[in-house]
């Protein structure tokens, strides 16, 4: 069999039946539909433009596309030629594109045309690029408009190739700095349907699905593209910011029976349906979140307004999705679960032993959906890849009953009077005080060159400063007198990524 994605991905279907059914719809006024027939022919005549073009198997094409149609085109195109597709977030500035593009090497590159004046000058004068391809509205001089660039292109055979080729490359969120390149094999997109998206998220082809985290991050390609592909299900798509209004009226209108979320959004729209007294009716059977870890006060107001439980997880660009999860029936809030079938988490201090229960350590997992490494950065990949083990960066805590509790990524942990603080523990008590919407906790110095927690906290809206009046003293009676902010600031909002993850590092630079 061929070991091509796109062959079990994408041809499959037809030879099974259905060609005829909608695979995406573009949900927005206005928005288009794709069955896996016409998917199947658009990506392989786009396959065949990437030739016609001039590109090699192996070479790269970088992707600023957003959340449409033309995104299946050109990943599963560039899959079925043997390009390396680059999906990369398109919420950067101009300067990280250019690093990047200058990094990857890539050869040529795809735009979505609401992206041009921030993307334009970073590809213009690239030595690398043969050829920028503008999806929508008018290509600028110099470039070629998506509709010319495929023109003509007649349907091309998915190559042949083994399964454990790179097939593409991600750009890791950049929640603790500059953003790396992790490249993947054809296998690994098959690893996590087999795995979580078979075995946890259960999804089927009778399902429809929403994702609010984008597809060009490993958790919504999952969610957003390959789950629903391996199982004959459709997606829905979005190409504008999702906010608690936007998601809403998605749900309300599309009626989707899987909802994949992140924390933030999660508590952003909870407000807005207690400001409002109402909230939108979906059919929802699952929902599940990832990119940081659920607060418990979130995850019971959701249950009490759907009566469906938020299967959280934990995964990384690394793993490609989720390795780390609550499940169906063995849900419990303020854990991250247990291992999803498939793969191996342990934890171990920093002479590399293993931690026991109730101890803190870093979390390794092992499964066959790792990445090959980081591209052009040897010692990174030595320091995170060992043998057929995966450092995550992630502190966790390891109950008696087996399951695991997030305690903060390795460079956010400290100790406060010699005993380790956990600065999700702040945050989880934190966001379940009346007044506040999030909370992020960093360590900060006093005046005798010791470490403190300090918080920086968003208000719900209408409260001030006179709500949260007592709140060191309900942290220190809620989770120990020793773990309260010191500190406390109240901003507008959190720094995050383009995915949801608050950038504490961010944080501790203004601390």
């Amino acid at each position: 069999m061929n070991g091509n994605a796109a062959s079990w991905f994408i041809d499959r279907h037809i030879g099974e039946g259905r060609g005829d059914k909608v695979a995406f719809i573009e949900a927005w006024e206005g928005g288009r539909t794709v069955t896996f027939g016409a998917l199947a022919d658009s990506s392989a005549r786009c396959a065949s433009a990437l030739m016609y073009a001039g590109l090699r198997r192996e070479e790269r094409a970088a992707m600023l596309i957003l959340d449409q149609i033309e995104f299946l085109e050109v990943f599963w195109g560039a899959l079925k030629s043997g390009v390396q597709p680059i999906p990369l977030n398109t919420l950067l500035a101009t300067d990280v594109y250019r690093k990047i593009l200058n990094d990857s090497r890539a050869n040529i590159v795809f735009i979505s045309y609401e992206l041009l004046d921030v993307v334009l000058p970073a590809v213009q004068g690239s030595p690398h690029l043969k050829q920028i391809v503008v999806i929508g509205g008018t290509a600028p001089a110099g470039t070629i408009a998506y509709k010319d660039f495929i023109q003509g292109a007649e349907p091309f055979k998915t190559v042949e190739c083994s399964g454990e080729e790179v097939a593409f490359w991600l750009y890791s969120s950049g929640s603790t700095g500059a953003p790396k390149g992790v490249r993947h094999v054809h296998d690994a997109l098959r690893v996590t349907c087999d795995t979580y998206g078979s075995q946890v998220l259960q999804i089927t082809e009778n399902d429809s699905i929403f994702s609010v985290a984008k597809l060009f991050f490993a958790y919504g390609m999952g969610n957003g593209m390959s789950f629903p592909m391996a199982v004959g299900a459709t997606a829905y798509l979005y190409n504008g910011r999702p906010t608690p209004d936007t998601v809403s009226d998605i749900l309300a209108t599309y009626q989707p029976t899987i909802y994949c979320g992140v924390p933030t959004l999660y508590a952003a729209m909870i407000q807005k349906w207690e400001t409002e007294g109402a909230y939108p009716a979906a059919p929802l059977r699952t929902c599940i979140s990832a990119g940081e870890a659920l607060p418990t006060a979130i995850a019971l107001k959701w249950k009490d307004i759907w009566g469906v439980d938020i299967m959280d997880g934990v995964g990384s660009t690394e793993m490609l999705h989720i390795f780390l999860s609550n499940k169906p029936g063995d849900v419990e809030y303020g854990t991250s679960g247990t291992a999803v079938p498939g793969y191996d988490v342990r934890l171990v201090d920093d002479l590399g032993e293993e931690v026991g229960v109730g101890g803190i350590g870093e979390l390794l997992v092992r499964g066959n959906s790792a990445a090959v490494d980081y591209w052009n950065q040897r010692e990174k990949s030595r320091r995170t890849f060992e043998g057929e083990w995966t450092r995550t960066g992630d502190k966790y805590e390891l109950t008696g009953e087996g399951r695991f509790i997030y305690c903060g990524r390795t460079d956010d942990m400290f100790k406060v009077s010699g005993i380790w603080v956990s600065p999700f523990e702040i945050e989880q008590a934190l966001g379940a005080y009346p007044a506040i919407l999030e909370a992020a906790v960093v360590a900060h110095r006093d005046d005798g060159g010791l470490e403190k927690p300090k918080a920086f906290i968003v208000l719900k809206t209408g409260k001030t400063e006179a709500d949260v009046a007592d709140l060191k003293d309900y942290i220190k009676d809620k989770i120990g007198k020793w773990k309260y902010p010191r500190w406390i600031e109240i901003v507008d909002d959190l720094p995050k990524t383009a995915t949801g993850k608050i950038q504490r590092f961010k944080l501790r630079e203004t601390a």
